[in-house]
């Protein structure tokens, strides 16, 4: 990673989607690089580590309610938000079935729950907010390696690579429908991660992944145009 990325200077993050995992680290680490921070959760009334998260970094960090998987609470975001702009917009969110399932054994309900949170709401929620980014900004979403479809050769997982595979096309249409802007546009893979989703075999710890992730994100800005890359900045086959 280049000392100018590193070196970036400090603007404002919305991430959505980051009350535990890894959006919660990205918040922590854009914090820790003197960012000003609009974390979301999806529930109000009790407390997360994003609150803890808060605490420790007095004013920098303003958490906001929003579940994306409701088309309204979207809207209501948007408008709590109007008149504001964003260095980098991040939409972190995710959730898996059953691993073993295959296509043919997953039920409808089960393949909807999915696909509607991993792939149709997260971009629902960038063509909401995508206007509050500058042209100097970056637009991201949280992908996954998975989601390649030329890296598919053991199968597994079907129904959430799926999912991130309808992602990244979505992304790219979005990229498509937005060719002329100068922002920045970001399909991240992160690694196997030990998360709550990732599980307790994943190959990389958070500490491992996230600081460079956040450092692919920042040395990305100013490059027009859509990539699919992973945490360490290596180009992701789609």
């Amino acid at each position: 990673m280049s000392a100018d990325a590193l070196n970036t200077p400090s603007g404002t993050a919305l991430l959505i989607g980051a009350s535990r995992g890894l959006g919660h680290a990205m918040a922590a680490e854009f914090l820790r690089k003197g960012w000003h921070v609009v974390g979301t959760i999806r529930e109000s009334g009790g407390r997360t580590k994003l609150h803890d998260l808060a605490d420790a970094f007095d004013g920098r960090l303003e958490i906001e309610t929003v579940d994306i998987c409701e088309p309204d609470q979207v809207a209501a975001l948007r408008d709590r938000l109007s008149g504001r702009a964003f260095d980098i917009v991040f939409v972190n969110a995710g959730v898996t079935n059953n691993p073993a399932e295959t296509i043919a054994d997953v039920t409808t309900d089960e393949f909807v729950r999915v696909m509607v949170t991993n792939a149709l709401s997260p971009m629902r929620v960038l063509e909401s907010l995508e206007p509050f980014v500058p042209a100097t900004g970056l637009i991201g979403v949280m992908s996954s390696g998975q989601g390649s479809i030329s890296n598919n050769e053991t199968g597994q997982r079907e129904v959430y690579r799926g999912s991130k595979a309808a992602l990244n096309m979505f992304m790219r249409s979005f990229a498509a429908r937005h060719a002329a802007t100068s922002r920045a546009m970001v399909l991240m893979a992160p690694g196997w991660v030990r998360t709550e989703l990732g599980g307790p075999d994943g190959r990389l710890s958070i500490e491992e992944s996230v600081p460079s992730l956040v450092n692919v994100l920042l040395a990305r800005r100013g490059t027009p145009g859509l990539t699919y890359v992973d945490y360490l900045g290596r180009t992701v086959p789609w």
